[in-house]
């Protein structure tokens, strides 16, 4: 039995996937979160197989979620399933510790198969995003200005053109504000751009944010 923990913001996502799931023999959704913190609390009693889990909520998010639960637990299987689906995403979220990176446009099939391998302790990548990540290797970097951040980077930008505060990163990153602060001035330097309105057009401009969202 493949037991499955479901994290998201959308409780529409997450019944969608939990029917998928019921429907399947020797898999089981044995939790559900709402958060990356209350994904990392559930994990901390609690021992799912895979972790299903959105990258973009509110809170810390699940790429710091991610470290969190990697931390106690280093033979968590955890994939993010995201609407970014564009490089330097994936890229980085595997490099991060995750075992596999999903589009929330992905089929019924596509969700289970990437569960069971997952599970059998190899990587899923689903096609496209495979070939993104590839074709990126030998692509010009100054195509993609983002590929120039670094991991913490990346989250401290979905973080700010959320519309987060600059105290509020800092209390769910556990890190001092005048830290956030030079994250955030380093990300302007590195961008070319002189505020958040720009990092936010940025965002938008190269898949991290939807412009309905806001």
């Amino acid at each position: 039995m493949i037991n499955i923990l479901l994290v998201d913001d959308h409780v529409l996502v997450r019944t969608g996937i939990r029917r998928i799931i019921d429907d399947v023999r020797g898999m089981k959704v044995i939790g559900e979160a709402k958060s990356g913190e209350d994904a990392v609390k559930w994990c901390r009693n609690n021992f799912p197989d895979v972790i299903l889990m959105d990258i973009n909520m509110p809170g810390i998010g699940g790429l710091e979620a991610m470290h969190k639960i990697l931390r106690f637990n280093e033979e968590s299987k955890i994939i993010m399933l995201t609407m970014h689906t564009e490089n330097p995403f994936p890229t980085k979220v595997m490099q991060a510790g995750a075992c596999g990176y999903l589009s929330k446009a992905a089929g019924p099939e596509e969700v289970l198969n990437a569960i069971r391998i997952v599970n059998s302790g190899q990587r899923y990548l689903a096609p496209e995003i495979a070939q993104q990540m590839a074709l990126s290797q030998i692509s010009d970097c100054a195509d993609d200005p983002l590929s120039m951040l670094s991991e913490r980077e990346l989250q401290i930008m979905m973080m700010i053109t959320k519309g987060q505060r600059v105290v509020d990163i800092s209390e769910q990153l556990n890190l001092n504000p005048k830290t956030i602060n030079s994250y955030r001035y380093r990300l302007f330097e590195k961008l070319g751009i002189n505020g958040d309105v720009e990092l936010t057009h940025l965002a938008i401009r190269y898949g991290m944010l939807d412009a309905d969202m806001l």
